[in-house]
């Protein structure tokens, strides 16, 4: 039996695992609120945080962490409490983040581009003691939906606002300026924070990661990717995801003296500006925003050199896109594939090109388990493509109350069921070919859109492309390419034409190209799969309201 608490609700690793791993020096007796005070005690007057005019040193980040600590738990709030965090990249994210580390009370890190339907979700189904959020952000008053929230969440006892509070708690007013409360300190066994699953199929199942494993996670990535007192790191996507938060992100940074810089802004103009300014030397991009910067790197005429490392993860990168990575932008490129229940891979920054361009990167612990399977749980043979089965010291063993979907996410083993189909290289790396979901079956011929989409891809007209599914009533599926153009449309022949001369098997020509502007996104940037499936079965039974203009089939 496990020690740990919430065992029911957050199923944590059985006594035996827990055991290796604190054996290994992999789990130790450290929170995150522990990590942010080592670091102050060593780096005090270092600047850790700069966002817009606002900088703050590690003593004074260190400080307003505790003086919120304090005031938090003054207004009521308690270890093991659950609340959903919901604030842009700013200061205030980071020193909410950390006083409630400290106090043991748990976020729930939602993303800015949340609405009402997920955060309602989150607070009824968690129980959420208090909602914290902006004001306004980007054209949205949070404040709006925050009454709807209160008046239709009876547990919800507090609205906690960052800037014009109105009828609700302002967030400046709950630091304490002198803390003298000896506040109670989290279990490093206890979980920390709530992040997120993909959620492509409905609302985000909640993932428990606990303040052992987390760190774990957090220190590993920071000695694997090179991390040190000299890295500035720019956040660039939404600080609450956990790529940015601990892969190794801010958190990251902040853990071994280095300093974050803040955007509110992934647009490049506004980031190669800081970049220039501050001298960024690591950032973390999702493959389209990488693709912006490619382009207006291109634009320009020249890179951002003074960048050292781009990493770039949350999707899959296509060759043709990471090839250009060093050329265009002048600093290296790091892959990185994982997920927020756990595994992480990285190509390391010494890697030959052959790795950072082909591969996704190795797992990130030495007690990552690996299997690559087919559909009856067989490992596949060596250099074929299955599906990936994951476990180890960082990987969750279920998300928060959902028993139902646990027993069929995770093995009776406990290896969690990732999704990814991959391909596993004799040298240890991963190679992704997408999501179980994106094998596209075309009248029992089986498509993986990561082939046609890269083939695409070297075609000169082409920014970026996506290959989803489309239904069809004699084949099952035909496959339909949302093309966004480099320039003029072009024709459907061409790209046809392109492809059969790469020497693409029939079957996987797509059956039709869409030609638009842009694709619809996630809250974190990535490409939503999930809604140009929708859109292209709207058109497949006549409503063109979901699409952009220009379009072409096969024919």
């Amino acid at each position: 039996m496990s020690t740990y608490d919430d065992q029911q609700d957050c199923p944590a690793w059985p006594e035996a695992f827990a055991e290796r791993y604190r054996q290994a020096g992999y789990w130790r007796e450290e929170t995150f609120g522990d990590v942010l005070r080592e670091a102050a005690r060593a780096f005090a007057e270092r600047e850790a945080l700069s966002a817009g005019e606002q900088r703050l040193s590690y003593r004074q980040l260190d400080l307003r962490v505790d003086q919120l600590a304090s005031g938090l738990y003054r207004l009521g709030l308690r270890a093991g409490d659950n609340v959903v965090l919901q604030l842009p990249n700013s200061a205030a994210f980071v020193e909410v983040c950390f006083a409630l580390y400290r106090l043991g009370v748990r976020p729930i890190f939602a993303l800015p581009a949340h609405r009402q339907l997920e955060i309602g979700r989150f607070c009824e189904f968690a129980q959420a003691r208090a909602y914290l959020c902006a004001d306004q952000d980007a054209g949205f008053d949070y404040r709006a939906m925050a009454r709807e929230l209160k008046a239709s969440n009876p547990h919800l006892e507090w609205v906690i606002v960052a800037g014009e509070a109105e009828e609700f708690t302002a967030l400046c007013g709950l630091y304490d300026a002198n803390p003298t409360l000896v506040l109670p300190s989290p279990s490093p066994e206890a979980v920390a924070c709530f992040q997120l699953s993909g959620g492509s199929t409905g609302i985000p199942k909640l993932i428990p990661r606990r303040h052992q494993e987390y760190v774990y996670n957090l220190r590993a990535s920071v000695e694997r990717c090179g991390f040190t007192s000299a890295s500035v790191y720019l956040v660039v996507l939404p600080m609450a995801h956990n790529f940015p938060m601990c892969c190794p992100g801010f958190i990251g940074a902040l853990s071994v003296g280095g300093r974050v810089v803040l955007s509110t802004s992934p647009s490049p103009e506004v980031c190669f500006e800081l970049i220039e300014r501050e001298a960024v030397t690591h950032t973390a991009l999702v493959p389209p925003l990488a693709l912006v910067w490619l382009e207006a790197a291109q634009a320009r005429g020249r890179g951002v050199p003074q960048l050292q490392l781009l990493q770039v993860g949350g999707a899959r990168l296509s060759f043709e896109a990471a090839r250009r990575v060093e050329p265009v932008l002048g600093c290296r490129l790091q892959q990185v594939f994982g997920m927020a229940e756990g595994l992480i891979c990285y190509t390391d920054p010494q890697d030959p090109p052959q790795r950072v361009l082909h591969t996704q990167g190795r797992p990130l612990s030495p007690a990552d388990e690996i299997r690559v399977v087919d559909e009856q749980d067989q490992p596949v043979e060596a250099g074929q493509v299955g599906q990936l089965l994951t476990r180890g010291p960082y990987t969750i063993r279920g998300y928060y109350r959902y028993p139902e979907h646990n027993a069929q996410a995770f093995t009776a083993e406990g290896f969690y069921r990732t999704g990814d189909r991959v391909l596993l290289t004799a040298d240890g790396y991963l190679v992704v070919e997408g999501r179980d979901k994106d094998l596209i079956n075309r009248g029992g011929e089986k498509i993986a859109a990561e082939e046609v989409e890269n083939l695409l891809l070297s075609h000169p007209a082409v920014a970026d492309v996506a290959l989803v599914a489309m239904p069809d009533a004699f084949l099952g599926e035909r496959t339909c390419a949302f093309v966004i153009p480099r320039g003029p449309a072009p024709r459907a022949p061409a790209l046809l034409r392109h492809l059969r001369s790469q020497g693409l098997a029939a079957f996987k020509l797509p059956d039709r190209f869409e030609f638009i502007p842009a694709f619809p996104q996630t809250g974190v940037g990535k490409v939503s799969r999930k809604h140009l499936r929708e859109a292209i079965q709207a058109l497949y039974f006549g409503d063109r309201a979901e699409l952009p203009e220009g379009s072409a089939s096969r024919g």
